[in-house]
């Protein structure tokens, strides 16, 4: 299987990229020539990143018959100094709310999709140190 996108050059630093048929611009700030209409490239690494393991997480606990009433992926990633900057230590926290929410299948589904699904996971772990933890409110 093979994944193809198309990312064009539309003006100055913004580039129109062609995802699944949807549309994403992509832009730089203003400080280095850009106009700030769309997100930077890097940080799409990590919407990327909390999108394959929400989406992993959410699948697992509903084959277990767990269904939070809330559920958040917040991925922060910590960049290098030097150039070329790329994110060293990314920290994953999932966030849940819901009733009697079993701890031991939140972490197992945590798990299974940091250790054995993610995709996006195992790409970066090769070129970051990936920490994740899990927050219960209600």
């Amino acid at each position: 299987m093979k994944n193809k996108v198309e990312v064009r050059w539309t003006e100055d630093m913004a580039f129109e990229a062609e995802v699944n048929n949807h549309k994403i611009i992509i832009d730089a700030g203003e400080k280095v020539g850009g106009q700030d209409r769309g997100p930077r490239p890097k940080a799409l690494t990590l919407v990327s990143l909390g999108g394959c393991t929400g989406m992993d997480v959410i699948s697992i606990l509903k084959k277990m018959r767990v269904e939070p009433d809330y559920f958040n992926v917040e991925v922060e990633g910590e960049l290098t100094e030097e150039h070329p900057k790329y994110y060293h230590t990314i920290t994953i926290t999932y966030t849940f709310r819901g009733k009697d929410l079993p701890m031991a299948k939140l972490e197992k589904a945590v798990k299974l999709s940091q250790d054995r699904y993610c995709g996006v996971t195992a790409m970066l772990d090769k070129a970051a140190k990936i920490e994740h933890k899990i927050v219960v409110e209600g």
